[in-house]
């Protein structure tokens, strides 16, 4: 039989101290009941001889402290999982929120996990399409990799997000692949654009979705992707499935752990943040990959928007050292109504040199992906200096280089909200852009490529 308590001594924000405590563990799950009869939940975050800091998932508004007994449960909050799980909505509880019934658990999952032991690390080495030309073109995401997208307020990060979970897929193969989608501190009309475009578009069907929303209690913004990376390695390692794990706004839930933070008197770090924030995100962010010998993966797309656009910014600061590289967002790019604003020169992919070339992509991607880059940069060159000089300073290349940028930013890396294009159509159309340079100009592109593809029209 558990214990009850009634030594209540006080209620910060959305943390509960109790006192005079026997045999409580840190992370151990709680129960609150209140004056009024309403059952709340929440967890140990910090605990001492004879005292204990019990955060509450539901919020502490209403709760008295002479009247509320709080009862210790002896374990740490758990997912239920099975196959059943596929196809179904969760709240950032774990709750099911499409109204299905219960998950009848196959097993209980602690929620906090661990990080992938780098001994048993399999290394990530095979392409997954996204559909979207400046990803799987410039910035190939490989299987197991971690590859951050770096937004701003007001970027269509959500309809990325989403265009990515629809679209993306493992080439050549017949391999089980899910998605599996958590959102948070999102608004009710983002959080019905996720559901409405999984549904009307079949996503659903092969996804997992938590939803955690901005008037939902700000602790379970801190459980939200820990479900939802809970449910992708059961996924992944019991039922050998890819998974795809998208997560949005990793912002949100910084905020989230600054705020609690706070609550419990904790000495702040840069701009407020825990010193332990770096340490939380790579708790989390380093449960994605692969394991030898087993053929599961996962593969982590976590989304964050940057404060002010600033990439120095704690939180993009931090995941930058974690992760295997990041996309940016353009508001440049966004004004001039390129979607998606994905900005390819500050955009990174540690791993794509892993998973391009012959028989993964094609032959000719990692000199095309090259030439592209340096022959965009040169462009962009020659626009600024336009801007200082005037177009009538630029030398007969210049001007061919700026209009190289203006068309690749028009044809390649705009694209369609729900235009998917292959891997081969991607390609295609860099070498469209290319022939627009002399040949001779081409040095990063080997002969034999040159020869097989620069002639050749659509």
């Amino acid at each position: 039989m558990h214990k009850e308590y009634l030594t209540v001594t006080n209620i910060v924000g959305p943390l509960v101290i109790v006192e005079k405590i026997v045999d409580v563990k840190y992370g151990e799950l709680v129960e609150i009941s209140s004056p009024g009869g309403q059952l709340r939940r929440g967890t140990v975050l910090d605990v001492s001889t004879e005292r204990a800091v019990v955060q509450v998932f539901e919020g502490t508004t209403g709760l008295d402290i002479d009247k509320s007994s709080i009862r210790f449960l002896g374990g740490s909050q758990t997912l239920a999982v099975s196959e059943e799980i596929v196809g179904r909505i969760f709240d950032g509880s774990g709750n099911p929120k499409d109204g299905g019934p219960k998950i009848i658990a196959k097993k209980r999952r602690d929620i906090n996990g661990s990080p992938i032991n780098p001994q048993a690390r399999d290394y990530p080495s095979e392409f997954i399409q996204t559909g979207i030309s400046s990803i799987d073109g410039m910035n190939s995401l490989v299987r197991g990799q971690k590859l951050p997208i770096f937004s701003g307020s007001g970027l269509p990060h959500a309809r990325i997000a989403a265009q990515i979970a629809r679209q993306s897929k493992v080439l050549g193969k017949k391999e089980k692949f899910a998605v599996v989608f958590g959102a948070m501190g999102i608004t009710f009309e983002e959080a019905n654009f996720f559901i409405e475009d999984f549904r009307d578009t079949g996503a659903l069907e092969r996804s997992v979705i938590f939803l955690n929303l901005a008037n939902e209690p700000t602790i379970e913004r801190i459980a939200t992707p820990r479900l939802a990376l809970t449910c992708a390695e059961f996924l992944a390692f019991d039922l050998d499935m890819h998974v795809l794990v998208v997560l949005v706004d990793y912002t949100f839930y910084a905020e989230a752990l600054r705020e609690i933070s706070a609550a419990r008197k904790e000495i702040p770090g840069r701009r407020g943040y825990p010193g332990y924030l770096y340490t939380d995100l790579a708790s989390m962010y380093e449960r994605a990959g692969r394991i030898k010998e087993k053929p599961g993966s996962i593969t982590y797309i976590p989304i964050l928007t940057m404060p002010e656009d600033d990439k120095t910014h704690p939180i993009a600061d931090l995941t930058g050292y974690i992760t295997e590289g990041q996309i940016m967002l353009s508001r440049e790019l966004h004004r001039k109504g390129i979607y998606p604003p994905i900005d390819v020169l500050p955009s990174l992919s540690r791993l794509k040199d892993k998973g391009i070339g012959e028989g993964k992509t094609r032959e000719d991607h990692a000199d095309v992906l090259n030439q592209l880059f340096a022959c965009y940069a040169s462009g962009k060159e020659a626009r600024e200096l336009a801007l200082i000089l005037g177009e009538a300073a630029l030398s007969d290349m210049d001007k061919i280089y700026m209009e190289f940028a203006e068309k690749y930013e028009d044809e390649f890396v705009c694209q369609g909200e729900h235009e998917s294009r292959s891997i081969a159509d991607t390609l295609d159309i860099g070498w469209d852009l290319l022939r627009m340079v002399p040949k001779g100009e081409l040095k990063r592109i080997r002969p034999e490529f040159l020869d097989k593809y620069y002639s050749l029209e659509k």
